[in-house]
């Protein structure tokens, strides 16, 4: 006999789901803590080293860049549904913390540099776990958000090409700014659509939240930079 709850859903069925949703939830969050370690390793041997793709031609380590960072899309959602794809994850997180370098090298020459790095990550952890509440617990839908936010992605990327030429320092602020608060409304989202079923797969999830973290974090570390940084 069926257990059928008042909407017309199979309470075990019903069950099933939520603990799978959860399940893709919490593997979510687990693998994107680890994905914090290769990050700072990444970080660590780019400061240390003086990695760059953008020293000898900012417009060839631009190309490098997207090449890598698709390539590595690429192959994650090629594999997904296995161990590789965690592996492609991790070592695409690597590859973004080595892409810090520049910004955390800039940061380190303040004689606050550490502590705005430090303020940056734990805001960005705020953030994080604020969406993210946020997203579990409340009754509205934020799935309309998508489209928005994706327009708000053009605009800022329009905006800054324009700045390039433009140069004007409150535009730039005003960029980073906005950003901040797109990528922390696609946590929102992102979040959203795994507690409804929406995303089922634990490691496209994690590569979602993870580059909605990444630049909330890059970009919060700027503002800081501008608004704090210490030379003297």
């Amino acid at each position: 006999m069926s257990e059928l709850n008042s909407f017309g859903y199979s309470s075990r069925g019903g069950l099933s789901d939520a603990i799978s949703r959860n399940r893709v939830l919490r593997n979510t969050f687990a693998l994107l803590a680890l994905s914090m370690l290769p990050t700072m390793l990444g970080a660590w041997i780019g400061v240390t080293t003086g990695f760059s793709f953008f020293r000898s031609s900012p417009l060839m380590g631009m190309v490098i860049f997207m090449a890598v960072a698709f390539a590595f899309f690429w192959g994650i959602e090629k594999n997904k549904n296995s161990g590789t794809g965690v592996l492609l994850l991790l070592g695409f997180t690597f590859f973004m913390g080595l892409m810090l370098t520049g910004l955390l090298t800039h940061t380190l020459q303040f004689r606050n540099g550490g502590q705005l790095i430090m303020m940056a990550f734990g805001s960005t952890a705020l953030i994080l776990f604020g969406m993210a509440s946020w997203a579990a617990t409340s009754k509205s839908n934020f799935e309309g958000l998508g489209k928005w936010l994706f327009i708000g992605v053009v605009l800022m990327i329009l905006a800054s090409v324009a700045n390039i030429f433009l140069q004007i320092p409150a535009l730039m602020l005003t960029i980073m700014v906005f950003a901040v608060g797109i990528f922390s409304a696609f946590i929102l989202v992102d979040v959203q659509r795994i507690v409804n079923g929406g995303e089922t797969n634990y490691v496209m999830a994690t590569l979602s939240i993870y580059l909605n973290v990444y630049n909330i974090f890059t970009n919060l570390l700027a503002i800081f930079g501008i608004v704090g940084g210490d030379r003297d």
